[in-house]
């Protein structure tokens, strides 16, 4: 249990730490002069490099929370922490997407302190314009489909 501890911190702490790095290169190349703006910074036919500052969540949802999203946002993450702490079993078996989900979701928090939102920067607009978003939302959904991956294939192992 200790070295799967180990592990969970090291992702977390790896794609946090990667993740504010090419967010603070994103912000050194664009020297916004306003966080309220876009900032186009390398557009391509398919994906580009926008830097835009989002207050909100996913598509900017619930950005009329303002500066209580930051603080609604901590208290989901402790109690996401919490329930993994006293759930051992839950723990053993999906650390890895947890980890996963807490290094992008601690770095996103982390943005609304330091910049008043979220950064984001890829920009995908091949078909259709996809909302803006960062590394942190990737490194999320994936730690979510692999939690899904697992819990459904734990069942039908259980299963047979």
């Amino acid at each position: 249990m200790k070295k799967k501890i180990i592990i969970f911190f090291a992702i977390s702490l790896f794609l946090f730490l990667v993740d504010q790095a090419i967010k603070y290169q994103i912000i050194a190349i664009a020297n916004p002069q306003d966080l309220d703006g876009f900032t186009m910074i390398l557009d391509m036919p398919v994906i580009s490099i926008a830097l835009v500052f989002n207050t909100g969540v996913a598509f900017s949802f619930l950005s009329e929370l303002g500066e209580w999203l930051k603080y609604i946002q901590i208290v989901f993450i402790i109690i996401i922490f919490g329930i993994l702490i006293t759930q051992k079993q839950l723990f053993k078996e999906h650390y890895i997407p947890f980890a996963i989900m807490l290094g992008g979701g601690v770095s996103n928090v982390l943005d609304r302190f330091l910049h008043g939102g979220v950064v984001d920067y890829i920009y995908w607009h091949y078909g259709f314009d996809f909302p803006i978003f960062n590394f942190a939302d990737v490194i999320i959904d994936c730690g979510i489909a692999i939690f899904i991956w697992q819990v459904i294939f734990s069942k039908k192992i259980k299963q047979k």
